[in-house]
């Protein structure tokens, strides 16, 4: 029997860990206390057997890092297929939409420089892209962090996926564990009333299983009859056509740059490892040339949510098992140091920047803004759980308007994310000079967002982390 089942038993294993995670979380108090993404209990329960266990079998070819790949740019596609939030009255008026993108930016930046002033001190001993795994794994997630950091490899960062996808862990416990202290932090300063945390008491929150004989809430509607087709599988279908034109898309861009010698060649592999970005384009195009048909009622927004929560969950956890611990153990100090000074940074920049910012639901947004710059949004949705249990508050509605924003302003930065790695392989380190420059420029503009937001707010009480108004 020639079949190959590697991808089944990847698939098998991802699976089971998740089966195990979620029966975890549902009985372990630390796990509940902390809102520890099953899908992270998953990959650090895969992280060994992956290491160790599989290769003693003989199972020696990894490929969880294709996996994560691809399910990153399905996620990016499940979500772009959505159709537009609505316009919430009074989102654009106060600037809450324009805030809380350069709220974001403001996390791709600062983490960008404090992660290259820091690799300058560790040069030539690790690669100069080495810092930036700092946004990569913190405020971009694992899937970035691994299709960039696998575009690395093959300019000279030896482990580069490996070492994004450390951050990206090393990220998300600063998600559970800071977000969690943020929380307890803001009830004992009085940032926040103590009845609005009723929702820690909330049994599905904790354990992560609805009980039984409770009303289940509804995931998603049907827009197909299932005697044609399940609506489901009609959904998943668009998905993956659209991912197939993403890759034809890549693919003709390629044999175009062909034409533009080695340089050209050179770009088009660099832009593999960025599809999410070009999938996400199209996958907005094909939406607008849906609406303009009037056939865009046929996508349901929460069976697109389905289908990016399963890549989302799947792709953390595999993420995390294709860890390669030789290489953390190579680069253990650099690591250790960089996400450290990144974790506290985020831990008390946000909620300053945040507290002054935003004119309504200040320490909502704060959670928001926190979880997704350290995390990825489900647990920046989860943080925010805690205080805006059935998401009332503008604040969701206004992260879906910015994140339209945002990724049309990150767009930049993230085209040149291979100027530091350009700096190794040429010899030179103008390339790396540039990309700081260009990190410094989008702290320019979130300074100016800032001055022009904040106003009268903009320097009041320095010395406190979160500022309440009239407090």
């Amino acid at each position: 029997m020639n079949f190959s089942w590697k991808i089944v038993i990847d698939a098998g294993l991802i699976s089971f860990a998740l089966v195990i995670a979620t029966f975890l979380r549902s009985k372990i108090r630390f796990l509940q206390k902390y809102l520890v993404p099953n899908a992270l209990t998953a990959g650090f329960l895969l992280l060994p057997l992956y290491n160790y266990f599989m290769p003693a079998i003989g199972y020696e070819t990894n490929r969880l890092g294709d996996l994560v790949y691809h399910l990153l740019n399905l996620s990016f596609i499940s979500m772009s297929l959505r159709s537009s939030p609505p316009k919430i009255k009074g989102s654009r008026s106060n600037g809450s939409v324009l805030g809380m993108s350069a709220v974001i930016l403001f996390g791709y930046a600062s983490q960008a420089l404090l992660g290259l002033v820091l690799t300058l001190f560790f040069l030539p001993n690790i690669h100069h892209a080495f810092g930036l795994n700092l946004p990569l794994g913190f405020a971009l997630g694992p899937g970035q962090a691994y299709a960039i950091g696998k575009g690395w490899e093959s300019m000279g960062f030896e482990g580069g996926a490996t070492v994004g996808l450390t951050f990206a862990a090393i990220g998300y416990l600063w998600a559970c564990f800071g977000g969690m202290l943020l929380i307890h932090k803001g009830i004992r300063l009085g940032w926040m009333k103590s009845e609005q945390v009723s929702i820690m008491s909330d049994k599905a929150l904790l354990t992560g299983i609805i009980p039984n004989g409770t009303e289940k809430p509804v995931g998603e509607r049907l827009t197909t009859d299932s005697e044609a087709i399940d609506s489901f599988s009609f959904h998943f279908a668009v998905v993956v056509f659209v991912y197939l034109l993403s890759y034809l898309a890549l693919r003709g861009i390629s044999f175009l740059l062909g034409f533009a010698g080695k340089a050209g060649v050179e770009l088009a592999t660099n832009l593999w490892g960025i599809n999410f970005i070009f999938s996400a384009i199209i996958a907005i195009a094909v939406r607008k040339i849906m609406d303009l048909l009037k056939v865009g009622y046929v996508l349901d927004d929460d069976a697109l949510s389905r289908i990016s929560g399963t890549s989302v969950d799947y792709m953390v956890a595999g993420a995390l098992a294709a860890i390669s611990l030789v290489f953390v153990e190579k680069y253990w100090f650099p690591i250790l140091l960089m996400s450290t000074l990144c974790g506290f940074m985020v831990y008390y920049t946000i909620p300053w920047v945040s507290s002054r910012i935003f004119r309504d639901f200040r320490f909502e947004r704060m959670l928001m803004l926190y979880g997704v710059s350290t995390g990825t949004l489900s647990t920046g949705l989860a943080l925010l759980r805690v205080m805006d249990p059935e998401f009332k508050t503008k604040v969701t509605s206004d992260y879906m308007l910015s994140a339209g924003l945002t990724f049309v302003l990150a767009i930049p930065f993230i085209l040149a994310i291979n100027l530091p790695a350009k700096a190794y392989t040429s010899g030179s380190m103008v390339p790396y000079w540039i990309f700081m420059a260009i990190a410094a420029a989008y702290m320019l503009f979130v300074s100016v967002v800032y001055w022009i937001l904040a106003r009268k707010r903009r320097f009041a009480a320095p010395r406190v982390n979160f500022y309440r108004p009239g407090k």
